[in-house]
């Protein structure tokens, strides 16, 4: 069983940067981070795959960088944050036929 633990969010001040891990419990393909803000649908921000290699979709490349410590520990790292990336991020763990996501860690962005 995947298991999928979020940590870092908490109150953050615009145009600060903002820090959070996700460890993974089992094997994975990928792990990825993605956010929901209010009144808006879950989004992508970047998955990692096992290699280390990242996709970003574009919205997300200039700000946003995820990366990894092992297998089972990534890290998401936001630059200049903004009161517009308020809102829970969460940690999305892929295996070979399953999906596993975290409980999700709220990041409240300050103006």
């Amino acid at each position: 069983q995947v298991q999928v633990v979020e940590s870092g969010g908490g109150l953050v001040q615009a145009g600060g940067s903002l820090n959070l891990s996700c460890v993974v419990s089992g094997s994975t393909i990928s792990i990825g981070w993605y956010r929901q803000v209010p009144g808006k649908e879950r989004e992508l921000i970047a998955p990692i795959l096992n290699n280390g290699r990242a996709n970003y979709p574009e919205s997300m490349k200039e700000r946003f960088t995820i990366s990894r410590a092992n297998a089972n520990t990534v890290y998401l790292r936001a630059k200049t944050v903004k009161t517009e990336d308020t809102g829970v991020y969460y940690c999305n763990a892929k295996a070979a036929w399953t999906s596993h996501w975290g409980q999700g860690t709220q990041v409240t962005v300050s103006s």
